[in-house]
């Protein structure tokens, strides 16, 4: 048999080998570069790889350490964590559930304005899922609000950290594109290509996740309209509004500076993202302060988030790693070159493609599990099709924020499920979640109808 079929074969059972061992719940990481040295042995054995590629390891290992860019992630999640800490999500949600409370389906509607304010200055998933639930799901239980709602609300808004910048998902998407497109491009003949910076991504994926906020917004309005019993309103009385808003005004102030600092910093070319994310994290510790909220023991517990959240993604990373080299060297990156190329309908059904097994993987793997396991495989050949690097970045982002929502493995759901009172069924958080995975899907669409909605502001602030 022709030894570059034995390769990509191999290479394809290797692909399902791994998606199985994980169903039977092996570890992310070990199952990625466990499988994939065994692989590797079998195609050592067949004459179709070669074990000495495992020598080029050490320097992708120390290129992600001393890679300037990633650096970002880490100061970004400390940022997140103590954030979370400083309670000023709590402070967020209690004073908006004043401020809409007179209105149907006001306290829907804070939760979604905090979770995207949460977004743009903590970007930590869990904490905001967690927090959100504890606060604002027993008020709006209280209040009358139809569960599923309230728990689909709450999910889905607590997620939009994964696409609203300062996303640490697309810091890592970034950094992959940028050495892909630049390879890509000096294979097609251009010596001189533009470079794609994880502040070109910050940039696309601003547009984008207002338009997530304004989904979320459009169909807690339309309940309010068509079922108002699911999300009724919820009057402050007059002796508790007190300065209402100067309440407003001191629990806005303090995050819109810090996304003001961070992201404002990032655009506008004043700062990389890892010196941004630096002057994040010292500007959450002055709110914790400002708070009487930084001690030895917040922070310790802070620090210790953060190294855990960090060692978790990086070591899957570099699993990741060997399974990227024994893939690519036993032939399945022509393998799904040939597959997608030759796909009916050209560019447009491969990335729709593409996308459709990302969001079928999301209901078994994490956000970072998909990116650093399909990214390396697909992109090159998406990219040698003339897409956007930032385009896909973006689409990419907004598709593997539903991995969060969707089980049996939507993490959104085990945090929200964690801190919900013991009398709510989890059919209702399931159930909850399906309007919004929808709304999501829709805002993929639209996306694909309008790119410039990703690409208009990068442009902008490049030109």
């Amino acid at each position: 048999m022709d030894p570059i079929l034995i390769g990509e074969i191999l290479a394809g059972l290797m692909f399902f080998g791994i998606i199985g061992f994980l169903l039977m719940g092996f570890p992310v990481a070990f199952t990625l570069a466990g499988v994939s040295l065994m692989f590797g042995g079998v195609g050592y054995a067949l004459g179709v790889f070669d074990p000495s590629n495992f020598g080029a390891l050490p320097n992708r290992y120390i290129g992600f350490m001393t890679n300037e860019v990633l650096v970002a992630v880490p100061l970004f999640i400390f940022m997140g964590v103590m954030l979370e800490r400083s309670r000023i999500a709590e402070q967020l949600l209690l004073t908006m559930g004043k401020l809409f409370g007179n209105l149907r389906g006001g306290l829907g509607i804070s939760v979604i304005l905090v979770g995207a304010m949460l977004a743009a200055s903590t970007g930590v998933v869990g904490a905001t899922v967690v927090t959100m639930g504890l606060i604002s799901l027993p008020a709006m239980l209280r209040a009358g609000y139809d569960p599923k709602l309230s728990t689909g609300v709450i999910c889905a808004s607590g997620t939009l950290g994964q696409i609203v910048p300062p996303s640490t998902v697309l810091i890592f998407m970034g950094d992959m594109l940028s050495g892909i497109n630049s390879q890509v491009q000096m294979e097609k003949g251009n010596f001189a290509p533009t470079a794609v910076s994880v502040g070109d991504l910050f940039a696309g994926a601003l547009l984008p996740g207002f338009l997530l906020v304004g989904l979320y917004l459009a169909y807690t309005v339309f309940k309010a309209i068509t079922d108002p019993a699911s999300c009724p309103a919820t009057p402050v009385p007059e002796a508790e509004r007190g300065d209402l808003m100067g309440e407003v005004f001191s629990a806005l102030l303090p995050p819109m500076i810090l996304i003001l600092a961070v992201l404002g910093s990032i655009l506008g070319g004043i700062a990389t993202p890892t010196e941004a994310a630096s002057v994040g994290a010292v500007g959450a510790m002055v709110l914790a302060a400002l708070r009487w909220r930084l001690n030895l023991t917040i922070l310790r517990e802070t620090v210790i988030a953060t190294a855990t959240i960090t060692s978790m993604v990086f070591i899957v990373l570099l699993g990741a790693s060997v399974f990227s080299i024994v893939f690519r060297l036993m032939g399945g990156d022509n393998l799904v070159h040939e597959f997608l190329s030759n796909l009916p309908g050209g560019t447009l059904t491969a990335v729709a493609m593409v996308m459709a097994i990302m969001f079928f993987l999301g209901f078994i793997l994490d956000t970072f599990e998909i990116i650093f396991i399909v990214i390396p495989i697909t992109a090159p050949v998406l990219l040698m099709m003339d897409v956007d690097p930032v385009w896909l970045g973006v689409i990419v982002g907004v598709n593997l924020q539903t991995s969060f929502l969707t089980p049996p493995f939507g993490f959104a759901l085990f945090y929200l499920r964690g801190v919900a009172p013991p009398d709510l069924p989890t059919s209702a958080i399931y159930k909850g979640i399906l309007p919004f995975v929808g709304l999501q899907i829709l805002a993929i669409a639209i996306l694909f109808a309008f790119p410039g909605i990703v690409t208009w502001l990068p442009k902008v602030i490049a030109g």
